[in-house]
């Protein structure tokens, strides 16, 4: 493990706070964490570099969560059914281990090179239709006796039968009829047979060649390996008590709108990619706190009660950071940039945004460079991105790439968006307005940089009225196109490229939501290319002039700055460098430990 005994000086880890886009921001460290340092076995973070306090097991880690997940079947839910993550697996998982500077895990987007097997432990392709996992031998599921279902597995051994069973069943293929609720990539691949050749060996063919298949098999998100027999007696997988995997937690207890508890699975097969003798969970168990009012989660975060945070919802202004830096200087703060809320859907599909001219003033109207430098503290990224972000490499295309008749219309010019909306057909009235407008507000949105948006819309003559509202009446408001038009939404800057042209045809909502429901024969054309793409070049120039199209020129969204997320972590949290994980928190959490010393030194 590369362990060292270091005598530490107060002086010696005390840090500097540091304020950067994408790094870390520390505070010195209290007299009471210098004693609790002095004396310690440390260990270098092998992607890091960095010393650490030794790893050691016991304890618990808490965080807190505002969403509430209907169910644990990947089936049927609407979220992921990430409360399952670190339960049940998947056949290949981002590689915990990899040097941060090659995957420093804050952009949210993750490439296929960066996955290592899980249960699968290799693969191959002997042809381009062709695709032949190794599931890994001796996996065993958890086996935990207080479980009626985890009984009837009865800890028996992973087969090439549960890979088949779990895609078919996510994919409608074979047996089932039923498509996911969500649909991704898997369920558009051309199949032609998956077969459990051997007890280890699942072989898949392809009725034709598909670019993009083995990623959506390896990464897509909400494809877990799932017990058949589970499913079989209970018609679902639906009832978190029926949930039993292969991974390092097991899920213990659910309190709907008050707790979810993971608590270690003592006979994990798994070791830590970093520390490669240490098997894995660290921690004795895992804990959600129901927490939707961010002034409750930040009261638990000041006073210990919560460890980390393993989304951004938390602290939504540079101003939240600097007051906790003020309060709890002994808190660490990560920046992550991944999914921007910072973004207004407009309803393309009734006046006054079916006219393109007043959705390009709506965007003329900002400035976002400013903006991001006062509001934002110079840290947001003001420039378009289009449909993915600039981590998605060889897709993105930046704003510097846009073309003139394009990037203009981006650009702050609040002259000539004023004489848009007059060859619109809307001139200012006795009162300065040209027209009215109902924004719906979603509440864990910031309503700061939206009230900053209304009022440069109103230097223009557009009138907005800001309603707020909670997240399901925010989703009804938006769902009825005849009813909303202007709307806080978001962007998936994180989405993989395969993933964003899906929503071109899947359900209403989501065209409405990204792309205007904006449909035609050209994009039709398109759409198809880049599923059909032989290369990767080939569908690399297809996506960019997709996205031109239906993302970019069509201005169905006004952009605003990503404004960087916040994510913070108690300094008792070790092995933690403010990794985002996206719908997986519990892949991190497992792998960190908690200095116990340091936490009941400064009284927790």
């Amino acid at each position: 493990m590369n362990i060292v005994k270091i005598k530490m000086t107060t002086f010696a880890i005390a840090l500097v706070l540091v304020v950067t886009a994408t790094g870390l921001w520390a505070a010195g460290a209290t007299d009471t964490e210098s004693a609790a340092a002095a004396e310690k076995e440390m260990v270098r973070d092998p992607s890091t570099g960095q010393m650490v306090t030794a790893p050691q097991y016991g304890g618990t880690i808490t965080y807190p969560y505002n969403v509430v997940l209907e169910t644990t079947d990947p089936h049927t839910s609407g979220h992921f059914a990430g409360d399952i993550d670190s339960v049940n697996q998947q056949l290949a998982v981002p590689d915990w281990g990899i040097d941060r500077d090659q995957l420093d895990y804050r952009s949210g987007y993750i490439g296929m090179e960066f996955y290592v097997g899980q249960l699968a432990e290799s693969w191959e392709m002997p042809d381009d239709r062709t695709y032949i996992f190794h599931i890994r031998q001796g996996v065993h599921y958890a086996l935990d006796p207080d479980s009626e279902a985890s009984r009837l597995v009865n800890g028996r051994e992973l087969t090439a039968d549960d890979v088949v069973y779990s895609i078919q069943r996510h994919s409608a293929l074979g047996d089932f009829t039923e498509r996911p609720v969500r649909t991704y990539e898997m369920i558009n691949l051309p199949w032609e047979s998956i077969e459990a050749t051997d007890k280890y060996t699942v072989v898949i063919k392809m009725k034709e060649f598909s670019l993009i298949a083995l990623r959506a098999i390896i990464t897509e998100d909400s494809f877990w390996i799932l017990p058949p027999e589970v499913i079989q007696k209970y018609g679902n997988y639906e009832d978190w008590k029926n949930v039993v995997g292969t991974g390092p937690l097991m899920l213990t207890d659910w309190t709907e709108d008050v707790s979810k508890t993971w608590t270690r699975n003592p006979d994990y097969w798994g070791y830590d990619p970093k520390y490669p003798q240490n098997r894995v969970p660290y921690v004795d168990e895992i804990r959600a706190l129901y927490m939707p009012e961010r002034a409750t989660a930040l009261s638990a975060l000041r006073t210990g009660k919560i460890d980390l945070t393993v989304g951004s919802f938390l602290f939504k202004t540079l101003d939240d950071v600097r007051s906790l830096e003020r309060t709890n200087p002994e808190i660490t703060v990560t920046t992550t940039f991944g999914t921007s809320t910072t973004v207004f859907t407009l309803n393309t599909h009734k006046p006054p945004f079916d006219d393109i001219r007043v959705r390009r003033a709506m965007q003329m109207a900002l400035d976002l460079e400013t903006i991001s430098d006062t509001y934002f503290g110079g840290l947001a990224r003001w420039k378009p991105q289009g449909g993915v972000g600039k981590a998605v490499v060889g897709y993105n295309t930046s704003f510097d790439e846009y073309p003139e008749e394009v990037k203009q219309y981006y650009i702050y010019d609040p002259e000539r968006a004023e004489k848009l909306l007059e060859e619109a057909g809307y001139p200012r009235g006795a009162d300065g307005v040209r027209l009215k407008v109902h924004l719906h507000h979603r509440d864990v949105s910031d309503l700061g940089y939206t009230e900053i948006a209304v009022s440069y819309w109103g230097e223009i003559g557009i009138d907005v009225d800001v309603g707020i509202y909670d997240t399901p009446s925010w989703v009804a408001g938006r769902a009825d196109t005849t009813l909303y038009e202007l709307a806080t939404s978001y962007q998936g800057f994180t989405y993989n490229p395969e993933t964003w042209v899906t929503y071109y045809r899947t359900d209403y909502k989501h065209r409405s939501e990204y792309i205007g429901g904006y449909q035609s024969p050209e994009m039709d054309a398109l759409y198809d290319a880049f599923f059909a793409a032989k290369t990767v070049e080939e569908q690399q120039r297809i996506f960019k002039e997709f996205d031109m199209e239906v993302g970019i020129k069509r201005h169905n969204q006004v952009w605003g700055p990503i404004a960087p997320g916040f994510i913070q972590a108690q300094p008792w949290v070790i092995g933690y460098n403010g990794e985002v994980t996206g719908n997986r928190p519990r892949l991190a959490l497992v792998h960190l430990w908690i200095d116990q010393e340091m936490k009941e030194a400064m009284g927790h």
